[in-house]
């Protein structure tokens, strides 16, 4: 049987008022099947209200072009030193052969971001070799919508250029990047970050380059890295910047916004041992992420419309079962995924579009490819051109 409080949370989440952050929290304590299962209805209603009942995807191909990074985060094992075995750096060839293959492939978008190389530069200066990438691609794909280059490493090109944000993040624009990746938010609470990210940027500069962003017209996703040492009230504390995030952009009619929102499970296997020891367990826990993909379409969904799983780090059924839990999207092909599946994830590498729409249909869902922007949907005649 629902308590009152409960059922008034609950009921105010069905009239799809914005819930506060305790209210998002006593929903995340839940551990009765039974009240669990209806947070799992209500989300799902509230996608099928915000998002419409088609599920979508992109074809895209990241392109991680080194691993060679300054920063030693502890749930990172994606990370090398120069010279280290495994350390990699790829030159314009590789980069513009990696993107030939995915336009080959159908792919409408190159996700690109790398680790923080000091000796990636040009003359000196940092944001010329960025732009250079960037070049790279756009010469010969001009086409292609790139979707490169999260907060930390405008935070990173700023610091070695001595740069504003704004300039970095203008240049890049200007050059071709279309929109930015929120990742490195991991949790945006800076008690958090001393332990798994003490080398990152804080909480406040994060939020500073995505606000950024937005006011220069550039778009951003919005992520959480959850599941680790983080609690719930971290969890929805997190949620509440993104929507204020969100809420600024709107009320100060930024020309650009977040787009979707994605939560990514933490995934230990190979991460570095202290991590390990203090989570305990190598692979994500599903009715957890699932939980939490729940909650958070009812805390986000009258702000941020796009909600989508990680095939990589959940497994192509734990996604699928994510889109009963208020998903309204299920990623991109990736066709080169390294960092998650370095981390020992195990739901691969590379999803073929009809992997994806077998899925979506399992479910008795409609599937469409769409753009990155989620502008349009792109038809069978579009795919052609």
């Amino acid at each position: 049987m629902l308590t009152q409080t409960i059922d008034a949370i609950l009921n105010r989440a069905v009239a799809r008022e914005d819930l506060s952050v305790t209210e998002a929290v006593v929903l995340l304590q839940q551990t009765d099947p039974a009240i669990i299962t209806i947070i799992r209805e209500i989300s799902d209603k509230l996608r099928h209200q915000q998002a419409g009942d088609t599920v979508t995807y992109v074809i895209n191909r990241n392109i991680n072009f080194t691993n060679i990074c300054e920063q030693h985060c502890n749930f990172c094992a994606f990370r090398r030193d120069e010279g280290e075995d495994g350390a990699f750096w790829l030159d314009t060839a590789q980069i513009l052969e990696k993107t030939t293959a995915a336009v080959e492939r159908g792919a409408t978008e190159i996700c690109m971001q790398g680790g923080l190389n000091l000796k990636a530069k040009v003359n000196g200066a940092s944001l010329p070799y960025y732009l250079k990438l960037i070049a790279t691609i756009k010469q010969t794909f001009p086409q292609l919508h790139l979707h490169a280059f999260s907060p930390q490493e405008v935070q990173f090109i700023a610091r070695e250029d001595h740069l504003r944000y704004d300039v970095v993040i203008g240049a890049l624009r200007d050059a071709g990047v279309d929109s930015m990746p929120g990742t490195a938010a991991e949790v945006l609470d800076d008690r958090v970050r001393r332990v798994i990210c003490p080398e990152k940027i804080n909480s406040a500069t994060w939020l500073e380059i995505v606000e950024t962003a937005h006011r220069l017209g550039v778009p951003t996703t919005s992520t959480i890295l959850c599941g680790h040492i983080e609690t719930p009230q971290q969890q929805i504390e997190h949620l509440q910047q993104l929507r204020s995030l969100q809420q600024t952009a709107i009320d100060r009619n930024y020309p650009a916004r977040i787009t979707e929102f994605i939560a990514l499970p933490f995934v230990g296997q190979e991460a570095p041992a202290s991590l390990r020891r203090r989570v305990g367990r190598d692979q994500p826990v599903l009715k957890d992420s699932l939980l939490l993909t729940a909650v958070a379409r009812i805390f986000l969904g009258n702000w941020i419309l796009n909600h989508q799983p990680s095939w990589v780090k959940l497994g192509l059924a734990g996604a699928t079962e994510a889109l009963k839990w208020g998903c309204n999207d299920i990623g991109g092909t990736l066709m080169e995924e390294h960092i998650t599946t370095m981390a020992g994830a195990v739901g691969g590498t590379c999803m073929e579009p009809e992997t994806l729409q077998q899925a979506i249909s399992s479910i008795g869902r409609p599937f469409q490819q769409r753009d990155t922007l989620y502008s349009h949907q792109l038809c069978s005649d579009q795919l052609l051109q």
